[in-house]
């Protein structure tokens, strides 16, 4: 799923250059296996050193699709990720990222909702997710989330059936995290190196569980996207910098009427209208 590398390129440099059209400034926000997005930088036109502003006014005219302004792109990724597992340690447990970049990413769960218009979406903004799937909730449409991991959407763990792992011992809680590994793997060519406990509840054993898994980092969150509004762990009800965003794939059904992609939108309104830009996850665990 690595197809598509040298567009993604050329359209994230579009991004940049439309939001200094929409702007009038720069903005200051910044090979893994499948399901994963290259971060590249600002692409000039060949032999002027100035953007491309045909890519520009597309990436322009997809925004306002949405009811967007371009995302200034994302900072370069560090070279040393700032969270990383040593060897033969226990398995990082993170709500956000160390930086002073501001920058959020945006994570998504379960995977129960298959809108494509929501496939569409994220063709035309680019804008990075990972994906914390459930076996029993992608099992009907695996290829639906394939095509999301095509436009460099990274994959992770979500365990097999979404219990509570708390309730359950450490050969339970194996099975369902190594199993989901497994499943992941054949499906999308690589086992996760991320892993999201369902509910967000996680003990010792599930902290030893993934290690044994494979994994190298348990991702939780500081805020929750509901349909309009956002969800703060922290008394200032803000972003900051690094913090990780919680949604679901959800539909109609769940979201009182609302599509994923007006809920997405509502989301991303919220990101920019606090000064932020999206990064890529992989990145930086």
């Amino acid at each position: 799923m690595r197809h598509g590398v040298d567009k993604k390129i050329v359209t994230w440099a579009a991004l940049t250059v439309a939001t200094l059209l929409v702007t009038g400034c720069g903005g200051s926000a910044g090979a893994e296996p499948t399901g994963t997005r290259p971060s590249a930088p600002a692409t000039a036109s060949a032999g002027t050193g100035a953007p491309a502003p045909d890519r520009a006014a597309e990436a322009s005219a997809a925004y306002r699709k949405w009811g967007l302004k371009p995302f200034a792109a994302p900072p370069a990724p560090p070279r040393v990720k700032p969270v990383r597992r040593s060897p033969g340690g226990p398995v990082p447990v993170i709500s956000e990222i160390p930086t002073k970049d501001r920058i959020v990413f945006i994570t998504i769960d379960d995977g129960a909702e298959k809108d494509p218009e929501f496939v569409t979406m994220m063709e035309e903004l680019e804008v990075p997710v990972t994906m914390f799937l459930t076996d029993s909730a992608i099992r009907a449409d695996y290829a639906y989330f394939a095509r999301l991991g095509d436009l460099g959407n990274g994959v992770a763990n979500h365990t097999l059936t979404h219990p509570d792992l708390r309730t359950l011992g450490r050969a339970a809680q194996s099975r369902e995290i190594c199993g989901q590994q497994t499943k992941l793997a054949k499906e999308y060519g690589a086992k996760p190196r991320l892993f999201r406990p369902p509910y967000g509840n996680w003990n010792e054993d599930t902290r030893a569980a993934a290690g044994e898994c494979g994994v190298d980092a348990i991702v939780l969150w500081r805020e929750s996207m509901q349909i309009k509004n956002m969800q703060y762990q922290r008394a200032d009800g803000k972003l900051h910098p690094g913090d990780i965003i919680l949604a679901h794939f959800r539909g109609p059904a769940e979201l009182k009427g609302t599509s994923m992609t007006r809920m997405t939108a509502n989301m991303l309104r919220h990101v920019q209208e606090q000064g932020f830009t999206v990064a890529r996850l992989e990145d930086y665990v």
